[in-house]
């Protein structure tokens, strides 16, 4: 790959890609908001994620662009956060397909975000792509009109690829350091009943599958997860056991709601039940490292 342009980079996602393309890709640029140093063959090049200021032109000629913008999920689902998480993703997706339209060599393949929070609460049924239910709530709309934004653009020159991603779990971002902490200080229990499921991925997971698809010129949804969802329960336990606490204390549902709103985030992000399988990645051959949450906790 010659040049690799990853928008809203500098977060755990972005740097997990960053990591793994560094030494695959001629040049990686990273659009952002953030003030960083250009290191390597990495620029980091300013965008408001808004308006066409000139980031646009490093469009040009690019093998795959890699939107990952939009704003942390992890807060008060209050009006005002509501309505940043929706447009943070409308608005980036919408000034990406103006920028593409306009490119003279637009980039061959663009992968856009998107969220396994797309499919409804899920206990009974395993979501894959064809038969996936989707629901109705707040988390789950924005979902659909982020996926309907990137898509509803044609770009004849562009493959598009949304990517439905779960929890990815790494050593230095992303949910899993909170949930380690959280059980090393005992509060490694159940989460509300236990039984709801969770998708999970390996960080390296992550970025190989990013690179199978991209790889194979897969279009369309994608569910970017481990092919074993674990009940919550099972998941605690695992990690009860890798951080040898032989002990974890069950938080109810209460308590989780008391907690969130004392730290600033919503039940949701461990009360939902997402029971995704990714059945595309592996009808087209993709095989994971770290299949069972057990191989992914013994890595991390």
């Amino acid at each position: 790959m010659k040049k690799l342009i990853i928008a809203g980079g500098t977060g755990f996602l972005g740097e997990v890609l960053i990591n793994y393309f560094k030494e695959k890709a001629s040049e990686i640029v990273v659009l952002t908001r953030s003030k960083k140093n250009n290191y390597d063959t990495i620029r980091y090049i300013y965008w408001d994620a808004q308006s066409l200021t000139g980031w646009e032109k490093e469009l040009e000629g690019a093998d795959v662009l890699i939107n990952l913008a939009g704003k942390s999920v992890d807060c008060r689902y209050n009006e005002r956060n509501k309505s940043e998480i929706m447009a943070s993703r409308v608005n980036s997706t919408s000034i990406l397909n103006k920028a593409v339209l306009q490119c003279s060599t637009p980039p061959k393949h663009w992968l856009n975000s998107s969220t396994a929070t797309i499919y409804r609460h899920s206990e009974d049924k395993q979501m894959d792509e064809v038969n996936g239910e989707i629901g109705h709530d707040f988390s789950m709309n924005v979902a659909k009109v982020w996926e309907r934004t990137f898509f509803q653009t044609k770009t004849p020159d562009t493959l598009k690829t949304a990517l439905r991603t779960s929890i990815v779990l790494g050593k230095n971002g992303g949910a899993y350091p909170m949930i380690k902490k959280l059980t090393q200080l005992g509060f490694g229990g159940k989460q509300g009943s236990g039984n709801q499921y969770v998708s999970w991925i390996h960080e390296y997971d992550f970025a190989r599958a990013v690179a199978f698809i991209i790889n194979q010129k897969i279009e369309g949804v994608i569910n970017v997860v481990s092919p074993t969802p674990v009940r919550n329960r099972e998941f605690m336990k695992t990690i009860q056991h890798r951080v040898k606490i032989p002990f974890g204390i069950p938080i109810s549902k209460t308590l989780l709601e008391i907690g969130a709103k004392i730290i600033g985030t919503e039940t949701e992000l461990v009360l939902k039940s997402r029971n995704v399988i990714p059945a595309r990645l592996q009808n087209e051959g993709f095989e994971f490292k770290y299949n069972t949450v057990q191989k992914a906790l013994v890595d991390l």
